[in-house]
């Protein structure tokens, strides 16, 4: 067994290889500009973690967490042109450093590469697996309109935003597990217990930087806290106010988001904290924390195999950026 750690490294390292051909310059060189800038890659890695909660790791596996983090850029190159977003890691984006149209290609063709490394999987776990990122594609974009279509909206509830942070986010954290472990041979019981504690993990990964945009510190961050409430963004903490405020907080909530004075971060913070928003959060993110260990423990596989999960999980919610 490796751990999430190791897995990390293992990737990494094997992402670093070419994925585009040299010609057109002019688009394969953006698209490997942006790869460059790195990230995480907690998806690819789930899917190998997936693989190894089952079996051996399979080989296929490898091809799989390319697509997937293929899949993952490609929403990222997408999603900075949608919000206009002029740094992603720090470093200039796509769309900025070269122009719109090159990064709408790039999208394209990073999500067109991911579909030739799943091609290369073996044929008999092909179906499953394609049915499995298509509907999660799908769902990926349409919880990236449904967040567009909640900027517009004056009102959302604590369940559409749910439901829209488990589209955008959540199961594609869910699926990049649930096709590692098809590959290893999983039953369709264990896939979907596997599936969500995915989806609750990403729920939970939600509420928690939805919570660091408001709380966090700015030395451990990275950044000054508030970003969200400048952009009068819909977040769990938002929504949760919005629902528990009496009429007077309500009142100046409303005032707060209509406008722009120089200290709206503090006095949204302030309402946040005189409606308990804070401990909801912490305590929200604990519920969803727990809901996603119980269908780890339903899991028909030894407990020392799940053992890596755990970390993940515990490394996802205990980050500071």
């Amino acid at each position: 067994m490796h751990s999430f750690k190791e897995l990390s490294e293992k990737f990494n390292k094997g992402f670093e290889a070419e994925h585009f051909p040299k010609s057109p310059a002019s688009l394969y060189e953006p698209g490997n500009y942006f790869l460059s800038i790195g990230g995480k890659r907690i998806r690819p890695v789930m899917c190998l973690l997936g693989n190894e909660l089952f079996s051996d790791i399979h080989s296929d596996a490898y091809q799989l967490a390319n697509a997937v983090e293929l899949f993952h850029n490609f929403t990222l190159v997408h999603d900075d042109m949608m919000d206009e977003a002029s740094l992603r890691r720090g470093k200039t984006t796509v769309h900025v450093k070269y122009d719109n149209s090159t990064a709408l290609l790039v999208g394209d063709v990073m999500v067109i590469r991911a579909y030739e490394y799943i091609q290369t999987i073996q044929a008999q776990y092909l179906p499953k697996i394609l049915q499995l990122f298509n509907k999660t594609a799908k769902e990926v974009c349409e919880g990236q309109q449904l967040d567009m279509d909640f900027s517009k909206l004056e009102k959302v509830s604590m369940d559409e935003y749910i439901h829209m942070i488990t589209l955008k986010t959540s199961v594609l954290l869910a699926a990049s597990l649930e096709m590692g472990a098809i590959l290893g041979g999983a039953s369709v019981n264990n896939c979907q217990h596997l599936y969500e504690f995915g989806k609750k993990i990403g729920i939970a990964f939600q509420v928690q930087d939805d919570y660091l945009d408001a709380f966090g510190d700015a030395a451990i961050f990275g950044k000054e806290p508030g970003g969200d409430i400048k952009q009068n963004k819909k977040t769990f903490l938002l929504i949760h106010a919005l629902e528990v405020a009496n009429v007077a907080q309500k009142k100046e909530l409303n005032e707060l988001l209509n406008s722009n004075p120089p200290d709206k971060v503090e006095k949204v913070l302030a309402i946040f904290k005189s409606c308990g928003v804070d401990a909801w959060a912490e305590a929200s993110k604990a519920k969803y924390m727990q809901e996603a260990f119980a269908h780890l423990e339903s899991i028909a596989v030894v407990s020392d195999r799940k053992k890596p999960l755990i970390e993940l999980a515990n490394y996802l919610m205990n980050r500071n950026q």
